[in-house]
């Protein structure tokens, strides 16, 4: 109809290496495909060249956060896998149950040991699918060692959440060796800060009476 749109969004999809095994676009070569297929086919329609637009995404922020967990309770199946537990999980991390996102990890505190064993690293949200990572390749694993998990940047805590009533962590920013806090970390009395208790509950705890017995005399 003669329109003409100035820009053209090809939106993102600059993908990056959680894992060895990842092997993302070379931005310079992929735009230059792209901008080389996008003026020729201008060129066929003989429509005016729009301004590209391509949006870099996790491409920017993914790779330069990590998340830190403290190693608890280790529990192993016979003749099966061995599972490790951390202090977080599915909260603040989705991806790995949401759809199967794989990341690589270390042990902080042994970075330079040598790989000794394979072990499932599981969440605390008591969720059979709160798995982070399967088959991590990691120095004798443990209780309080510190597992650093790479890659966590993007989408982590904009798809966190409070299930059964966990705090989110603290996050925060180093830079020169210095530590600056952008985010503090969660208490339970945050969680409590929007929870309301119906007038009638509170003056029966007020005058003496337990919940159970002013339910009686409710229902009765």
């Amino acid at each position: 109809d003669g329109m003409v749109l100035p820009d053209l969004n090809i939106g993102g999809g600059i993908g990056v290496a959680y894992t060895s095994q990842d092997h993302p676009l070379d931005v310079g070569n992929t735009l230059e495909q792209v901008c080389a297929k996008l003026k020729a086919y201008a060129q066929k329609l003989d429509y005016p060249m729009p301004r590209l637009v391509m949006e870099p995404g996790r491409s920017m922020v993914a790779t330069s956060g990590v998340t830190l967990y403290t190693i608890g309770s280790d529990k192993q199946i016979p003749n099966g896998r061995k599972y490790m537990a951390i202090d977080g999980g599915m909260g603040d991390n989705i991806r790995p149950s949401l759809y199967q996102a794989e990341y690589t990890s270390i042990l902080a505190n042994k970075a330079g040991m040598p790989n000794d064993e394979t072990v499932t690293i599981a969440g605390k949200y008591c969720e059979s699918g709160d798995i982070l990572i399967q088959n991590a390749s990691l120095p004798m694993v443990e209780a309080g060692d510190t597992l650093l998990v790479f890659g966590t940047g993007a989408y982590n805590y904009t798809m966190s959440s409070n299930y059964n009533r966990v705090p989110r962590p603290a996050m925060v920013l180093v830079n020169d060796g210095k530590d600056t806090t952008l985010l503090r970390r969660e208490t339970y009395d945050d969680l409590l800060q929007m929870d309301s208790i119906p007038v009638h509950l509170d003056d029966a705890s007020a005058s003496g009476e337990t919940l159970d017995q002013k339910s009686s005399l409710t229902t009765a």
